[in-house]
């Protein structure tokens, strides 16, 4: 009998709970993606004092939300790296970063060449007793390309769009599920760094996961929704990279979501994102993006001048009930064929 009563009572409370959840809008995106796009953390270039400054931000806006830290150092998972000198500056920089395979063999340079960056992870436990052990990977990259050479007297790469509205998303999706009722599956959000660089932050993760890596059963990555993309239907609506490749965009749309596929095969999104490296071991990994090719993209000028709020926000809500339905509903699943091969593919230059 006092189960049944328990059930009703959780029946009774369960709408008003739902209905309790508040939906982003363009002020609660202006307070996330501001202070990140901002000139005072200086591009945020991979293991930077800049990029170091975004990562406290992120952690401080976890713990405000109540999230489980799940880093080796709190919020922060800590990633070795070892610069190696460029022949020639390239856009500002002089060395390039290398992943390596341990802070031991990290030590084993220089000091003045050693590096560390880290990714910034925290967990929303789920609800139920048996999904609760599958994860729903929610992620972004946080660094950019740092200071470069001026562009009509601008030499800040703010990087707003990219990847600071991504960033944004991921925090916002964090905060609509933690004031509702858990989901069933438990939800990883981790804000990479290193993607500017070669993927180094997640690479890092993929060997050192934080969960079981086997575990983790769908990755949604944010990429670039500063801005609506005609293509996608304007304002409010996204795509999904490799749309094709696995049954979790048809999924999300059936379900109601804005969603459609990437409408530009030929610039091969779904494969300069985080998304590839989890992809390409066995995660139903995509990105959900509204990026409309920009003149703005990796130039001074993408700062939060060209941002639309308004259309954020849509997108950010959108982003909310996906995640929801990945960690409520059925697992996703590669189509035959669909799953990427094991071999990195060159990178693909960017426009």
């Amino acid at each position: 009998m006092r189960t049944v009563r328990r059930m009703l009572a959780l029946a009774l409370v369960a709408p008003a709970a739902l209905a309790a959840q508040r939906p982003t809008t363009a002020a609660d995106v202006q307070r996330i993606l501001a202070p990140l796009a901002d000139d005072s953390m200086a591009g945020r270039r991979t293991a930077s004092p800049g990029e170091a400054r975004a990562a406290r931000v992120i952690a401080a806006e976890m713990e405000r939300l109540g999230l489980k830290p799940m880093g080796d150092s709190g919020w922060f998972q800590r990633v070795p790296l070892a610069a190696a000198p460029l022949a020639a500056p390239r856009r500002g920089r002089t060395e390039r970063l290398l992943l390596v395979q341990s802070f031991a063999e990290r030590d084993t340079f220089p000091a003045e060449r050693r590096r560390t960056a880290v990714n910034v992870v925290g967990l929303l436990e789920g609800r139920d007793p048996q999904l609760k052990s599958e994860y729903v990977l929610i992620t972004a990259h946080f660094d950019h390309v740092g200071i470069g050479a001026a562009v009509n007297g601008d030499s800040i790469y703010n990087g707003a769009d990219d990847d600071a509205s991504g960033v944004t998303t991921v925090l916002e999706i964090a905060r609509q599920l933690a004031e509702r009722p858990a989901p069933r599956r438990s939800v990883l959000f981790a804000l990479w760094t290193g993607e500017e660089m070669g993927m180094l932050g997640t690479r890092w993760f993929i060997e050192h996961p934080v969960v079981p890596f086997g575990q983790i059963v769908a990755n949604m990555e944010i990429e670039m929704i500063g801005r609506a993309d005609s293509l996608a239907g304007g304002a409010g609506k996204a795509w999904l990279t490799g749309f094709e490749r696995s049954n979790m965009g048809e999924q999300l749309a059936a379900a109601g979501i804005p969603i459609v596929a990437d409408k530009r095969p030929e610039q091969n999104f779904f494969e300069r994102s985080d998304n590839i490296a989890l992809a390409r071991r066995g995660v139903v990994a995509h990105t959900l993006s509204t990026f409309n090719l920009h003149g703005d993209y990796h130039r001074p000028s993408d700062d939060m001048r060209g941002m639309d709020l308004e259309h954020m926000a849509a997108v950010i809500n959108a982003a909310a009930r996906a995640t929801r339905i990945l960690a409520d509903g059925p697992k996703p699943a590669w189509k035959p064929g669909g799953q990427p091969g094991g071999q990195p593919a060159a990178r693909a230059p960017r426009p």
